[in-house]
């Protein structure tokens, strides 16, 4: 990549984190992300240009409103540097000037998707579409459409198919319908043939940090899978077992 695009990429990265942040806070919400401004949700006040400096206002300010002294939430900065760490991630990875930015992009989706089923237990329709927007056009780019498009139909179509039995079964939710549309674009991204793996790794990972946080597994215990899933999507995409 050249230096340019590669500077580029390097600034807008927290920015990007910050308004992913944004994302999570407020599309499960169901508020506005566009027009309405930033502001502190204790308070009500209206956030200024100073407060709203990418990786430099939370430390500033200690991390607390400048008008009421109301904490805010650590990890809208932590998005911040993670945006940031994972757009470098997506350049020692390597490839064209076009092929860092959608690695970029796809790490950035992933990041949000996983944090907001983390804090929420939901995965809002329009992470999830544009996860599996980007991944079958950036299939279609590269030639493996076909492949990508069997991969996200078989993603979607199983987890559905589980669904509904675990419901039939159990008379119970036990898989979210977020988690079927996430597939849609985990699928694409593996195609059909990884997909298992990805699969196996999300509940491998799931499994291990339940147990290591609650020191039990109970069949009610409510676990963010998408948050797993997103994370074994990453994975996977670092150690190249992705279409893209």
């Amino acid at each position: 990549m050249t230096a340019l695009p590669t500077l580029l990429l390097l600034l807008l990265a927290p920015a990007i984190g910050s308004f992913l942040a944004v994302l999570v806070d407020r599309l499960p919400r169901g508020e506005d992300v566009v027009a309405r401004p930033s502001h502190c949700r204790s308070c009500g006040a209206r956030l200024g240009w100073r407060e709203l400096v990418p990786l430099l206002s939370y430390p500033i300010q200690r991390g607390r409103c400048r008008q009421c002294g109301t904490a805010l939430p650590g990890w809208l900065w932590l998005m911040e540097v993670a945006a940031l760490g994972l757009a470098v991630l997506a350049l020692l990875r390597g490839g064209s000037d076009w092929q860092v930015w959608c690695s970029a992009g796809l790490l950035w989706l992933l990041l949000a998707l996983a944090v907001c089923d983390l804090i929420w237990f939901r995965l809002p329709d329009a992470l999830t579409a544009a996860l599996a927007a980007l991944c079958l056009g950036a299939a279609l780019a590269q030639g493996v459409f076909v492949q990508a498009l069997a991969g996200g139909l078989l993603g979607m179509g199983s987890f559905l198919a589980l669904r509904l039995g675990y419901r039939a079964l159990r008379r119970r939710e036990g898989l979210g319908l977020g988690d079927v549309k996430l597939m849609a674009g985990l699928g694409a991204l593996t195609g059909p043939f990884d997909l298992p793996l990805l699969v196996l790794v999300a509940a491998v990972g799931a499994l291990c940090v339940t147990f290591a946080l609650h020191r039990t597994l109970k069949g009610d215990l409510a676990l963010p899978f998408g948050s797993a899933l997103s994370g074994a999507g990453a994975l996977l995409w670092l150690f190249e077992k992705t279409l893209l």
